[in-house]
């Protein structure tokens, strides 16, 4: 029987509970609080009610939760003794036909898990898309988070006791997230394109103008026109993907929308696509539907934004802003390549680049939705954020030279290490960052040129990022971190050189836009959260010209990003291309 939300919001309490049975292992308890908070005006408000109450609970009775469930491939599973829904997962996940080896390492885990944190190990097994995890991946799973901190691991087990019944849920409403499947399974095809060296080691890596990169470009082109019905779809001179989906007048201002394509070094599938691919399904359900709204919508896949292989960032966004720095054409790539040989290699035509720029009176604003990147929503249990500000940003590449000399032969007070030099900046800048609120400074990058074992570095090249609300406090610490650096130099007898490569005001989000995407938020049935971003994204630039507001979207994995781990949940990303209908729809009928 399939449940209707009417029918839950009318029913007595033990009706309730008995409606919604199973949907947490073995605790009807969680049911039996939630109906009070009837009526539900959406599945999503049902689930985060539910959520709420395990939340509220207190640690023993989370505790109580996560120990009813059974272990994974255990004891219960082989004396057939599961809930209807555990074999379910469990079978879709293969877990019930394992073979001896595999049954035997899922063994060995279960006791080192139990032994380390006194619980059985949860995972949503079910996997983000609800089709049910590989085994390689759960098993890398289980083996990754047996070193998590207990505390971490506690919380870990509830978000995925929660996504567990998230999908039960889905299952007892016949609820298809047809828009969030569409969403992950665009961006599964995406990201088999990676550049050589990691490609061949599983990991996504897509930079500037690469193969790679390129294909990446062709495909999103491809299903703009093909598959989501875009009037107007090109890549423009700098490699930016551009589909426009014309409205009704087209002297109306536009509405701009998009984020960027290419990815970090052995980074995740979702960071900036999203904000691609979620307009994208928006434009499909349109066209599908015969559906034009009365102003065009422009949708931009920025073909850069990361700064991997060349120093420059925002290379996309930055030439629709007219921001394009012809000086960057000579810039070189780590095998010698520069951007304008790159460019021309693959047939963008440099001449045109300043015909990008727009026009900011043609347009209403620019809305960008994006993985948070972060642990906040996922830690507070919401699938979506509404975005400030972004923090403004400065980075720099920095190379300090010493002598190189014997490792064994020279004394320690004669050496003029320069990796012990920046080694010392680094923990400066870790102080500073930790030292005022909303600031971060990070050195990211680490490199002794042609080290050796036994040889005291003379060169030593490094990064900074500072990140800040203000630009005040953002430019205070640049200025502390440059004061300490020349003091450290000098005291070491050692030189150095530091080059700006990007710097980036902070942007605030404009009133009008943000307060639009609360309300497309709240028409879901979810509570508002509002954040700053603390990190950089193509928004930021087109700030510069027009108005601009941001949309988060929860991750998963403790909402870890930049890494391959970063992770969506099909359900989540189907809120999400919903809320952006809500936007378009509000747009629609009250434009800026």
């Amino acid at each position: 029987m399939t449940l209707e939300l009417h029918e839950i919001n009318d029913v007595s309490q033990s009706e309730f509970t008995r409606l919604l049975d199973g949907t947490y292992e073995h605790s009807p308890w969680i049911a039996t609080t939630a109906w009070g908070k009837r009526p539900f005006s959406s599945l999503a408000q049902l689930k985060l009610a539910l959520v709420a109450v395990v939340r509220d609970s207190g640690h023993d009775a989370q505790l109580k939760l996560i120990r009813a469930h059974p272990e994974l491939a255990g004891k219960a599973m082989v004396a057939q003794a599961l809930t209807t829904e555990s074999t379910n997962e469990q079978g879709k996940a293969g877990l019930t036909a394992c073979t001896p080896a595999e049954f035997e390492k899922i063994q060995q885990l279960n006791a080192a898990y139990n032994a380390k944190f006194g619980f059985p190990f949860i995972l949503a097994v079910r996997g983000p898309r609800g089709l049910g995890l590989e085994k390689p991946e759960i098993i890398a799973s289980f083996e990754r988070r047996l070193g998590h901190h207990p505390d971490f691991e506690f919380a870990e087990c509830l978000r995925n006791i929660h996504r567990i019944a998230e999908i039960r849920l889905n299952d007892k409403f016949g609820h298809l997230s047809q828009m969030g499947n569409l969403v992950w399974d665009w961006a599964e095809r995406l990201a088999t394109n990676s550049d050589p060296g990691y490609a061949e080691r599983g990991e996504l890596t897509v930079t500037y103008l690469t193969d790679a990169h390129r294909a990446c470009a062709k495909q999103l082109s491809h299903w703009m026109r093909a598959d989501c019905g875009f009037d107007e779809v090109e890549i423009d001179a700098v490699g930016n993907v551009v589909g426009i989906y014309h409205g009704t007048n087209r002297d109306a201002r536009r509405l701009l929308t998009g984020s960027h394509y290419d990815t970090v070094r052995n980074g995740g599938k979702y960071d900036g696509r999203l904000g691609i691919l979620v307009p994208m399904a928006c434009v499909q359900a349109m066209h599908r539907h015969g559906k034009r709204l009365p102003f065009d919508l422009e949708v931009v896949g920025f073909a850069e934004e990361e700064g991997q292989r060349y120093k420059a960032v925002f290379l996309g966004s930055g030439a629709l802003t007219g921001h394009f720095d012809n000086r960057w054409l000579e810039q070189k790539d780590a095998d010698g390549v520069s951007l304008r040989d790159a460019m021309t290699y693959a047939g963008l035509c440099i001449a045109d680049i300043p015909k990008l720029k727009r026009d900011s009176t043609r347009y209403q604003g620019f809305v960008e939705v994006h993985i948070e990147q972060g642990p906040v929503l996922n830690e507070i249990d919401l699938p979506l954020g509404i975005v400030t500000s972004i923090n403004g940003s400065v980075r720099y590449v920095g190379e300090i030279t010493g002598m190189a000399s014997h490792a064994g032969t020279t004394p320690m007070d004669r050496r003029r290490d320069a990796a012990t030099a920046a080694a010392e900046l680094a923990l400066y800048v870790e102080r500073r960052g930790a030292a005022v609120a909303n600031l971060v400074a990070t050195v990211g990058m680490f490199e002794v040129p042609a080290g050796s074992i036994n040889v005291v570095p003379g060169r030593c090249k490094f990064s900074l990022d500072i990140r800040a609300t203000t630009n005040v406090v953002r430019d205070t610490c640049a200025d502390d971190v440059r004061a300490e650096l020349q003091r450290i130099c000098g005291r070491r007898g050692v030189s150095f050189l530091l080059e700006e490569t990007m710097n980036a005001a902070a942007a605030p989000s404009a009133t009008a836009l943000q307060q639009r995407w609360e309300r497309a938020v709240a028409a879901l049935g979810l509570p508002l959260h509002c954040m700053p971003s603390g990190a950089g994204h193509d928004a930021m630039k087109l700030h510069e010209i027009m108005p601009q507001a941001m949309l988060f979207m929860r991750g998963l994995n403790a909402g870890i990003s930049h890494n391959p781990l970063e992770s969506i949940t099909n359900d989540d990303t189907e809120l999400c291309v919903r809320a952006f209908q809500n936007l378009l729809d509000q747009l629609s009928t009250d434009p800026l």
